[in-house]
């Protein structure tokens, strides 16, 4: 699926393009005051393609970087756009990565 064909995400959709669980999702929400799905009256969360990007940069931090919570939200905080640069090049690189092992199948 391409992220950019919906405007909102459920968290098990969400989830599942990260490769994490929902209850991981939920806790950075509590953790990161950036990160803010939509909540319905039900309190179903939705996210945006906003609340991707930075679950992507939470991602890059601790889970390819090792930064702890509290050292990825220091570094977002701190140097937020060279993070979002980073993991946007790093999202890029993976999309090409995926069409290049794509043609090699295709061979």
């Amino acid at each position: 699926m391409n992220e950019s064909e919906k405007q909102y995400y459920s968290i098990s959709e969400t989830a599942e393009m990260f490769g994490v669980k929902p209850s991981l999702l939920r806790s950075w929400e509590n953790e990161f005051e950036l990160l803010k799905p939509f909540k319905n009256q039900k309190g179903t969360r939705f996210f945006t393609q906003n609340d991707l990007d930075i679950i992507r940069m939470i991602f890059y931090l601790t889970k390819e970087k090792g930064y702890t919570l509290q050292g990825a939200k220091e570094m977002i905080r701190s140097d937020f756009g060279n993070v979002a640069s980073q993991t946007d090049v790093i999202s890029k690189l993976n999309l090409v990565k995926e069409f290049l092992l794509e043609i090699k199948n295709n061979l």
